[in-house]
Order: structure tokens, then sequence, then C-alpha cells
């Protein structure tokens, strides 16, 4: 072998194949290819180092910031006379600058607006355009007001109490009364009030809706069973009728009526008779288990 060739083969020796080979794409057929790549590389090496520097500061400006203005809710029904979002926004859950960027942003949202007394459920939570959010939700809906010593307590149709300060004694007043409940909420707003006759008189009072009024009712009472450990119910007109409803709608005994028939027969009553009431006496209706009320006169007390 001769000198030059040696020497060739030296140099050959000390260049790492991978060298070689980006050598070879250089100067061959695939050098565009390659310097656009490396280009790119470069960019995006770059762009990473500003926007890691500028970061905090482009996320915390007016244009990503997320302030209660800019976020939608479902219309308020016409019980609800708080203001849903500014409570939400002020409690712990959304303290402090909230970024359209955050990663976590839909979640915080949802659980932070899932723990207002007046929200029973928090369908969506969807990043819009500008900044903007629009969150579905499914209000609570206040079906009887729970006597206690205190007052007048509001629930929905599964016992949860809802706020206080959204009712006027005129508003507390029109919605159906439950009485006797000597048990008081273990929680606060905005939790069951764990009580079986409180869940039961909401579903009768939530089963009438706005027949409740036109059929001149004003209270509901539970009382034992005496057969099982559930209860059963009677309802009381303003003039005085007490009419005996049974279980409550949940109840699963044999026979029981489903609530939609018990409150039909009651307004079939009022269709025939004109009212729940007796012009000379106080009566009784038994809609238990019948095909048409029963009619009973009791003695005034």
């Amino acid at each position: 072998m001769s000198a030059a060739k040696k020497r060739k083969s030296k140099r050959s020796a000390v260049i790492p194949p991978g060298l070689r080979n980006f050598g070879a794409l250089m100067l061959g057929p695939g050098r565009p290819v390659l310097i656009a790549i490396l280009l790119a590389a470069a960019t995006f090496a770059a762009w990473h180092f500003v926007w890691r520097e500028v970061r905090d500061d482009v996320l915390s400006s007016e244009s990503y910031l997320v302030t209660p203005q800019k976020v939608e809710l479902t219309p308020l029904p016409d019980w609800i006379h708080t203001d849903v979002r500014g409570d939400v926004f002020r409690s712990a859950g959304l303290d402090g600058p909230l970024s359209i960027m955050d990663e976590d942003l839909a979640e915080r949202i949802k659980n932070a607006f899932s723990l207002h007394p007046w929200v029973g459920k928090v369908e969506r939570v969807r990043k819009l355009p500008q900044a903007r959010v629009k969150v579905d939700l499914v209000y609570r809906r206040p079906v009887c007001m729970v006597e206690v010593p205190a007052g007048l307590l509001p629930v929905d149709i599964g016992g949860v109490l809802l706020p206080v300060d959204d009712f006027s004694p005129i508003e507390a007043g029109r919605y159906p009364r439950l009485i006797g409940i000597d048990t008081v909420p273990l929680g606060t707003t905005g939790e069951s009030w764990s009580d079986a006759r409180v869940v039961g008189g909401a579903e009768i009072a939530a089963a009438f809706g706005d027949t409740w009024e036109e059929l001149n009712l004003s209270h509901i009472v539970a009382s034992p069973s005496g057969i099982t450990s559930e209860y059963t119910y009677t309802l009381l007109t303003r003039g005085g009728t007490q009419i005996r409803w049974g279980l409550a709608p949940g109840s699963n005994a044999p026979g029981e009526l489903p609530a939609t028939e018990k409150v039909a027969r009651l307004q079939r009553y009022v269709r025939q008779y004109g009212s729940l009431e007796d012009r000379n006496v106080p009566q009784e209706l038994d809609v238990h288990k019948l095909h048409e009320p029963r009619v009973s006169s009791r003695p005034k007390s």
C-alpha cells in the first residue's frame, strides 16, 4: 500500500461513522431537505427558549385572563336571586388569576360550580375564543318548605337544603309546607337533610307542581305507617279538609298508586264537586288504593 493510501485510510478511521454519513448528506442530493430540517429545529429551539422566558407574562395578560364577566352561565330561573357566578368566583375554589391556557381550567371551574348550593349538576364546561368560558348548569328547584322552630327551610325534591335568603316571606308562603319534622339538617346549605320524612314530603310536593295552589292545599304531614319502616302522609287544605295520601312516591309497596294518579284523582274530584272542601263539615278524602276518592265526614274539632 502506498503512503498516500495509508494516510487516507488513517483519516477515515478516526472520523465517526455518523459524521461521515452527515457529511455525505450535506454533499449529496439530500442537502436541501437536511438544511430545511436543521432550520426548523433551530427555529423551534429558539421559540421554546423565548416562550419559556415570556410565558408567565403572556398568560397573565388580559387577552388570556378569564374574569367572571367572561364566564357565561345557563340563565338563572326565577326562583334564584343569588349571584351564583359571583359567589363561585369569590369562593376559595377560583381564587387567583385564571388563564384560558391553563390545562386544568375546565376541571377547576366544574368543581367550583358544583359546590354551589343552587347547582344540582355541572353538565359541561367549554372554552371559547377571546378567553371566554361557557358553563352549562342544572339548577336545583325548590319544591316545599320544612317548618322548624327557627322558621321555614326550603328543600328540593331530594331533600337538599337550599339558600333561605333567596325567599321572602311571601315567596315562602306559596310553597307546600311540610310540618311535624323534629329533626334539623345535619349539613349546611346544599346538602341533604338526611331525614326520610323530608325526602318523602318533598317528592309529594314535587308531584303536584302548580296544581298544589289550584287545589287549595296547604300542608303535608308525615306519620309512621305502623306496618313498615316507611312513613304515610296526610295532606291538609286551607279549608280544613284532610286527604289520606298514603306512602311517599318512591315507595315500592305492592298496590301503591303512582303519585301522578293520586293527583289526577283529586283533580277529577274538584271537577265533579267544585272543591275539596265541604260547606257544612270538615271532611276526609282517601285516595289511597281506591278507584275514586272516598269521602267521610268528620266532626268539627
